[in-house]
């Protein structure tokens, strides 16, 4: 289960549903991993249209709550810089007021892996449903996704100390060890903050330099695919998908980093977050 924000990009060439973990989900469910969403969108056209793409994605919706007092989430996106994509992310919106019900609680209970972000947790209302779910859940993956000013250092701190593993990229180990006085290199930062929050591993991804992954069995590093970038957008949710879909069918570690970078790869191929893809055309990116 994956749970936060599903939202519109709107880009310079029209709009294009996203939201990190409902990119996860998608791309999970692409891999063959059966995946939800949780979220929730408000009652007007957007809210509409999203619905009707996760069904078209083969997710199910009926843990997408609808909210007639606040619009769907929209995001203003600049592109002038292809590999640095900017977002300006509107606030409030319907995913900041996600509720808690039984239902909810025992789908995460029931889950193998429960997604989430750092952005769900920027209003209290979806923030305290976070925290009740992570109470339940089995295995806790934090995607950092750090947006400005969308986090706060206790806000992070309290997420780090729920999850079991966590997925961030250079930046935010190099903000998050800093708070602390702690960076001295990726390495060493890496394993200071699984110590610290008592991780059983972190992923961190390096862009065009690949990625790294450190648990108790040791560091793993993959180097960086060379592919035609059309945009980053969605390249990192894909990464986390293909990253867990090998976890999840007990490959080692380092073949989960070799194929999670390559389903990153892959996706920075296409326009928008959530590409048609599939293990195949992964497994071609690897040969």
């Amino acid at each position: 289960m994956c749970f936060g924000e599903v939202l519109f990009d709107l880009l310079p060439m029209g709009k294009v549903e996203g939201g990190a973990p409902m990119n996860v989900a998608i791309q999970l469910n692409n891999l063959g991993v059966s995946s939800g969403m949780i979220s929730r969108v408000g009652k007007d056209g957007f809210g509409e249209a999203l619905i009707s793409f996760l069904q078209r994605k083969g997710l199910a919706t009926n843990t997408i709550q609808k909210d007639s007092a606040h619009h769907t989430g929209i995001v203003d996106v600049d592109m002038s810089d292809p590999t640095n994509v900017r977002y300006d992310i509107i606030q409030p919106v319907a995913y900041d007021f996600i509720e808690v019900t039984a239902d909810l609680i025992q789908l995460v209970q029931q889950a193998k892996v429960f997604v989430h972000g750092s952005l769900i947790a920027r209003s209290e209302t979806s923030k305290n449903t976070l925290l009740e779910l992570l109470e339940v859940a089995q295995m806790v993956v934090f995607d950092v996704n750090l947006r400005v000013p969308h986090y706060s250092q206790e806000v992070l701190e309290e997420l780090l100390q729920e999850a079991d593993m966590v997925k961030m990229n250079e930046e935010e180990l190099e903000t998050i060890a800093e708070w602390y006085d702690a960076y001295d290199g990726e390495l060493k930062a890496m394993q200071w903050l699984k110590e610290q929050f008592d991780l059983q591993s972190i992923c961190l991804t390096k862009g065009a330099e690949g990625a790294a992954f450190l648990d108790d069995s040791g560091f793993y590093e993959c180097a960086g695919i060379e592919v035609d970038v059309a945009d980053t957008i969605g390249s990192g949710d894909a990464f986390l998908a293909g990253f867990l879909s090998q976890k999840l069918a007990g490959k080692a570690p380092q073949d989960c980093l070799e194929f999670a970078c390559a389903t990153g790869a892959l996706v920075a191929t296409f326009r928008g977050g959530t590409p048609k893809i599939d293990e195949g055309m992964v497994r071609e990116v690897l040969d």
